[in-house]
């Protein structure tokens, strides 16, 4: 997500002024995704330079309050109606990371266990931030998708070991070999 949508959806709701868009958007995100505050306001100028909000003026502490524009209103909508495509996702370094490492013809056991270690410490803080959160219906939605990504990075590692312990054993598949001894992997 682009934090120019994330501004015309938090601005959608009325008028604010820069931190309370950094403020609600974290609050929004169950704190998941900080922003400096500069993302802000450099996102804003550009928002108005494309027309999609426009500043008010500027009250007693100096501060600028924006709304959004129909044009914004529209790009928001259209954002809210396009699927997120799996190619608009940033890139999976795990996966990169795994791949790479049977290509080298490197012990991958021990990278899917420190993964897994790490992803389960994270899935716990993850439940326990969701325990200890208010719940906001934004707040958990964020928190529940985060924990069901985590559980699915566990079952993908051990679907890694399966594979992994299945594949053939031959020269043109050195990753199947110890890289220390030579022999098989089990």
């Amino acid at each position: 997500m682009a934090i120019r949508q994330g501004l015309l959806a938090l601005l959608s709701q009325g008028p604010r002024y820069g931190y309370q868009l950094r403020a609600e958007f974290e609050a929004s995100t169950g704190a998941t995704w900080p922003l400096n505050i500069g993302q802000v306001y450099t996102t804003l100028s550009r928002l108005e330079r494309d027309g999609l909000v426009s500043p008010g003026e500027q009250d007693e502490q100096g501060r600028v309050v924006y709304s959004i524009t129909e044009a914004g209103r529209a790009e928001m909508e259209r954002w809210f109606g396009t699927p997120v495509a799996q190619s608009d996702r940033p890139r999976d370094e795990l996966v990169i990371k795994l791949a790479l490492a049977v290509t080298a013809a490197a012990d991958v056991r021990p990278i899917i266990q420190a993964q897994r270690t790490a992803t389960m410490r994270t899935l716990q803080a993850f439940v326990r931030a969701k325990r200890a959160s208010v719940e906001s219906p934004a707040q958990r939605l964020v928190l529940d998708s985060m924990i069901f990504q985590a559980e699915a990075e566990q079952r993908w590692l051990d679907h890694c070991e399966a594979v992994l312990a299945a594949a053939p054993r031959t020269p043109e598949h050195p990753a199947a070999e110890h890289p220390d001894t030579g022999s098989p992997r089990a």
